[in-house]
């Protein structure tokens, strides 16, 4: 599932699209027609993201869009659909077709702040709050590894994101949240702060430190699906880049942990 920084890019890419147009907009799949109906044609003020979630401002309507598992937003000059597109954005230089997405519906400023509520502060964002989620994090008996990837939480955080922050900060990711110090919450919220708009700029994930880049440390570039230099994602068995002991793994709320039992033992 992306995390939040692609959500955020995409945000960009779509508003960099769409702003200030009167774009329009259909179901080639059918399956959202009426609801395309209404807002093709409309202004469009450009998209946001807040999390793992996504609105296209259309005058008093909002396009909202969770990407789940499978969805994807792709951008280009405009070209005969294809595949199962739901949703097609469109003017005379430039469409953007969605596929897949978990969810897709229409509401108002109104519902969608509502939804928005929900949502843990999201570290992309300069309304973020860190102080909401630490009143969450400092009286849950959930590991910290859990809580990061709670949206209600924290949005906008994934899998990558809260393995790496974890190691970075030396923090066990079994430590229980009521028993993680202020101190160890703030390196993690300075950390995500930093790390996730250079994940928008780059449009990839990177978390090492300059001293143990590939080219620091003599070694072979990470070869992955992901792309990005990482301390233990997806890195079980392997050597740790620091201290050199085997990288863990376990399965923790449905999602695989990664982390180093050597290096990671701050609370």
């Amino acid at each position: 599932m992306p995390e939040g920084h692609t959500l955020h890019r995409l945000a960009l890419d779509l508003s960099a699209a769409f702003a200030g147009t009167r774009p329009q907009v259909s179901s080639p799949q059918g399956r959202f027609a009426e609801s395309a109906a209404i807002i093709s044609g409309r202004p469009c003020s450009g998209a946001q993201a807040q999390g793992k979630h996504l609105w296209i401002e259309f005058e008093d309507h909002l396009l909202h869009i969770h990407l789940g598992l499978i969805g994807k937003f792709r951008i280009a000059p405009p070209a005969p659909p294809r595949g199962e597109i739901r949703v097609r954005i469109a003017t005379p230089e430039v469409a953007a077709d969605l596929s897949g997405p978990q969810l897709c519906v229409l509401r108002t400023p109104e519902e969608m702040a509502a939804q928005l509520a929900k949502l843990g502060p999201d570290p992309l964002r300069k309304d973020a709050d860190p102080e909401l989620a630490w009143a969450r994090i400092h009286r849950s008996a959930r590991p910290v590894a859990a809580l990061l990837m709670d949206q209600t939480v924290l949005s906008g955080v994934g899998n990558v994101y809260r393995a790496e922050v974890l190691f970075r900060n030396r923090i066990g990711p079994h430590v229980e949240g009521r028993k993680l110090s202020r101190r160890s919450w703030d390196a993690i919220w300075n950390d995500l702060i930093t790390l996730m708009p250079q994940g928008v700029v780059d449009n990839r994930i990177d978390t090492v430190r300059p001293e143990h880049t590939p080219e620091a440390m003599g070694r072979p570039p990470r070869v992955d699906d992901h792309g990005g230099e990482v301390y233990v994602y997806r890195r079980a068995g392997m050597d740790c880049l620091v201290c050199g002991s085997r990288v863990r793994t376990e399965v923790l709320d449905g999602r695989n942990l990664f982390w180093c039992g050597r290096c990671q033992r701050r609370s």
